[in-house]
């Protein structure tokens, strides 16, 4: 919107952009949002607006609801800002930067999260970078000319005076300010701070994390057969393409490139060779029964696997997989039809996921999708939706909710979370889900694994915007959370049943993929995610890869 002046005023003062901005600029600040998330690693929450002016060349950019870069900002490196983030004009954000919610960000201000080495004898332009990146928590207002400097952690509800250069940590609740910035008077006196669990919540998952990535590279190389150039989950075990895959998420997750043990280009050579010419990407030994699409288990894992590690690989899967490609409306409805939603969901489950996924690769990839399959894929699932549970199948399968929760997870996964669609019943789905959590069969200190942990978690995560049981929610999470952070092995990871992380035999790639996210998520639901500094990007990645509108189809940055 331009003032007297002709001057696009909105660029500059965003923050009643989507109030007041005309319907052609909305719709130029959507395409905006869209061309931006195309390349790389990069997503937008609800009523994001970042200025035409601002230059956005981030590897890794996340924006939360309502936050803004306004015009003339310029940001390169890695930022994740939680929602009601400002970036005010001509700010300067670098390296890896962590903002949590509410954080208010001056114009002409610096946060430098990197560093150059300056050993003498090599001249300053020659010398490697460092970074240990900034974190911003939660309410946090930095004025103008501030200068942030890499290292810095910044408490909640502090106060930056304008000019400060900030040279180490800020305490919870301080106002600071001069150069070097120093303590002036408190803002939130500690006593009335936010209470200590989550601060100290969130200094040890930047811990965890830290940790994490110091270990990631021996963990990747512990998995690598050199004799035979092949990964293996873990020392003593088969090689498998799963293993492979795995290596490809751990490293994207932790590392700022592919495993080291083979270049970018041959990890993505290797995973396209695996698929044939019919798009398959089979299992060894097995053979699919004719007319059971996805009927190999493993096989169909590698639709999600192969899938992903060759996406975080900057490459695709060469051919379609005609094995959903091929499906008319009719026939994904018999599919879904004939699955074995009441005595065994969980199966049903994950062929319905490797069915979704499918389909997500060919739109991605641009190969043909026969007109109305996605639609009836989700048509079919929302209208058999048990209006009860929120789940596909028998409540008593098992004579327990395991095997129908875990189903729901890969059901929706591939589908909803996939496609950006809400779930068909979200509060029923929390109170099955919570249902299931308090069964201390599958969730307790010594019983959590991967797979169970994960499908409790993935769906509350998915249905948190309802507010439904969000404390208890939280809770389970906080739960969970607690616990998983203390079982990290040293150069081993994470074993899958996180009890077994202490035997060294039992940690492997897969482990260590999964919990990490899973870790995120349960940090998300308690809002200390951003103190992670990572975010899941593959198969188990939050936002959608393919986003479903009323105007079509639109296919998701990473």
């Amino acid at each position: 919107m331009s003032g007297p002046d002709g001057v696009e005023t909105l660029d500059f003062s965003p923050w009643t952009f989507w109030e007041s901005a005309s319907d052609e600029a909305k719709r130029s600040q959507k395409a905006r949002l869209i061309a931006l998330a195309e390349r790389g690693d990069r997503t937008f929450a609800e009523d994001v607006f970042v200025a035409d002016t601002a230059a956005v060349d981030n590897d890794v950019l996340h924006l939360g609801e309502r936050s803004y870069i306004a015009a003339g900002a310029y940001l390169t490196g890695e930022l994740v800002a939680g929602s009601d983030c400002s970036i005010n004009p001509y700010t300067v954000i670098r390296g890896r930067v962590r903002l949590g919610a509410g954080v208010r960000i001056g114009a002409h201000t610096s946060l430098l999260g990197f560093n150059h080495s300056m050993e003498p004898g090599t001249p300053v332009f020659r010398q490697p970078l460092t970074s240990k990146g900034i974190v911003v928590d939660d309410d946090v207002w930095i004025g103008s000319h501030v200068v942030i400097l890499d290292g810095v952690t910044v408490g909640a509800h502090s106060v930056l005076a304008a000019g400060a250069v900030v040279t180490k940590d800020v305490p919870s609740g301080a106002i600071v300010g001069g150069n070097p910035a120093a303590f002036i008077r408190w803002r939130v006196a500690p006593a009335e701070a936010a209470t200590p669990r989550p601060r100290d919540l969130a200094v040890r998952l930047r811990e965890f994390a830290d940790r994490a990535r110091a270990d990631a590279e021996t963990i990747l190389a512990r998995a690598w057969d050199a004799e035979a150039s092949v990964y293996v989950d873990r020392p003593g075990a088969e090689p498998s393409l799963r293993a492979h895959c795995d290596a490809v998420e751990l490293a994207r997750l932790l590392l700022p490139g592919a495993p080291p043990q083979l270049t970018a280009d041959q990890h993505r050579r290797r995973l396209t060779e695996t698929q044939r010419l019919d798009g398959r990407i089979p299992s060894p030994g097995v053979r699919t029964v004719p007319g059971r699409p996805f009927d190999d288990a493993d096989a169909a894992y590698h639709v999600l696997s192969v899938g992903y590690a060759l996406d975080l690989l900057r490459g695709q899967l060469p051919h379609p997989i005609s094995e959903a490609t091929r499906m008319t409306p009719a026939d994904i409805s018999d599919f879904c039809e004939s699955l074995p939603w009441r005595t065994d969901p969980w199966d049903a489950g994950h062929r319905i996921d490797a069915l979704g996924t499918a389909l997500q690769w060919a739109l991605r990839s641009g190969h043909s999708v026969l007109p109305g399959a996605v639609e009836s894929l989700l048509g079919w699932l929302t209208t058999r939706a048990d209006s009860r549970t929120g789940m596909w199948g028998d409540a008593a399968s098992g004579g327990d909710l395991l095997l129908l929760v875990n189903g729901a997870y890969r059901t929706t996964r591939g589908t909803f979370a996939q496609f950006g669609i809400p779930l068909p019943y979200p509060t029923v789905t929390i109170d099955t889900v919570l249902e299931h959590a308090a069964n201390e069969t599958f969730f307790t200190e010594e019983t959590y694994d991967a797979c169970n942990v994960l499908d409790v978690i993935h769906p509350l995560w998915l249905t948190r915007g309802t507010g439904h049981r969000i404390e208890e929610t939280r809770a389970v999470a906080t739960r969970m959370l607690e616990h998983a952070l203390t079982m990290w092995a040293p150069t081993r990871g994470f074993a899958f049943r996180l009890s077994d992380s202490a035997d060294e035999g039992r940690c492997g790639l897969q482990g260590a993929e999964m919990w990490l996210a899973i870790i995120w998520y349960l940090a998300d639901m308690c809002g200390e995610s951003p103190s992670l500094g990572y975010r899941p990007r593959g198969v188990h990645r939050p936002e959608p890869a393919v986003k479903i509108t009323r105007s079509g189809l639109h296919i998701m940055g990473w």
